[in-house]
């Protein structure tokens, strides 16, 4: 395994793992579910390879996740950089809203710890912006948590460009997560050179299309009833055939470096800068292995080439999100 370092200083493996899809029965389902037994084994089997970047958040369940991950690194916290994320608020089991209120900060950073039961948070993201409360407040209330040994790096996600800005002058952000993959480059024209300008490393979320950039699923008919990935708008009805020719983009460079088709999507991303850190998600080992194996793969000038010239910012069909989710994003 190769390793990066995301702002800060804080270094990790090329390659993270986002533990989201080892929920059985969650709110977030891709798939098959997943089973307790699985993602415990994958995540084992992905710290013997040499990942130590593990993602989670509160609200993936949701709480099973962490509880999950908790259970796994037990008996193996040490060299790992264990991320999960804040700004929901809950009704039970059921998120009622965004809530990046200071007392409900320290409440999911406090749970959090419980859930993953660690004693700090190696990087604590704000999971969506919270448009009533300032981002100055958040981030000094982020940073009481350090100064108290409890979180040791800061995070944002999906913010926008001033959001990020305002946020850095009140502490240091070490990582902005947003999606970005070979069919979403919105974060290209401003927000990774700001990123870099800062020294801000930058974790890419659905590296690989919510796995629709692997080449595994051909119609809408592969997924169950229940996949989340039914109501995305890229994979509806009037898109998904149009966004399958993206597919065929990345299998002939597949296919020319003796790689699969997602470790070609995840050495796009990582040369696209030394800062940049994907978090594929996955649930099997087999898959994880995969994925782990795109640290090794280096892509030529041309292949890189062939792909961002073949799918430019704009070209997948459909927004990344529903109306409400697009709501949430780039504040």
């Amino acid at each position: 395994m190769k390793y990066r370092t995301l702002g800060g200083g804080l270094e990790v493996s090329a390659i993270g793992i986002g533990c989201m899809p080892m929920v059985h029965g969650g709110n977030i389902t891709y798939g098959m579910h997943a089973t307790t037994k699985t993602g415990v084994e994958t995540i084992h089997r992905a710290i013997d390879l040499g990942v130590t970047f593990f993602d989670t958040a509160e609200i993936y369940g949701p709480f099973q996740n962490e509880e999950l991950v908790g259970q796994a690194i037990t008996g193996r916290r040490e060299g790992l950089v264990i991320a999960t994320k804040f700004g929901f608020r809950f009704d039970g089991n059921k998120v009622s809203g965004v809530d990046s209120n200071p007392e409900n900060i320290r409440r999911a950073c406090e749970d959090s710890l419980r859930r993953l039961k660690i004693d700090c948070i190696d990087l604590f993201y704000q999971h969506r912006v919270d448009p009533k409360v300032p981002i100055e407040e958040v981030v000094g209330a982020m940073a009481e948590l350090v100064q108290e040994g409890k979180v040791r790096h800061l995070g944002l996600s999906e913010a926008g460009p001033e959001t990020i800005r305002r946020a850095h002058a009140v502490h240091p952000i070490a990582a902005l997560q947003s999606e970005y993959s070979i069919w979403e480059r919105g974060v290209e024209e401003e927000i990774l050179p700001l990123c870099k300008d800062l020294g801000i490393g930058f974790v890419p979320y659905s590296p690989l299309g919510r796995g629709f950039l692997t080449g595994e699923i051909s119609s809408r008919g592969d997924l169950p009833t229940d996949d989340w990935r039914l109501n995305d708008p890229r994979w509806s009805e009037e898109n998904f055939e149009a966004n399958l020719q993206i597919v065929e983009v990345i299998r002939t460079v597949a296919s020319r470096n003796d790689a699969s088709l997602a470790q070609v999507a995840l050495a796009w991303l990582l040369a696209q800068g030394d800062q940049i850190v994907p978090i594929p998600g996955v649930k099997r080992v087999a898959t994880m292995e995969d994925s782990a194996g795109a640290a090794e793969l280096e892509l030529s000038a041309e292949d890189v080439e062939q792909i961002s010239a073949a799918v430019p910012h704009g070209a997948a069909q459909g927004e990344r999100y529903g109306e409400t989710g697009m709501r949430m994003v780039r504040l």
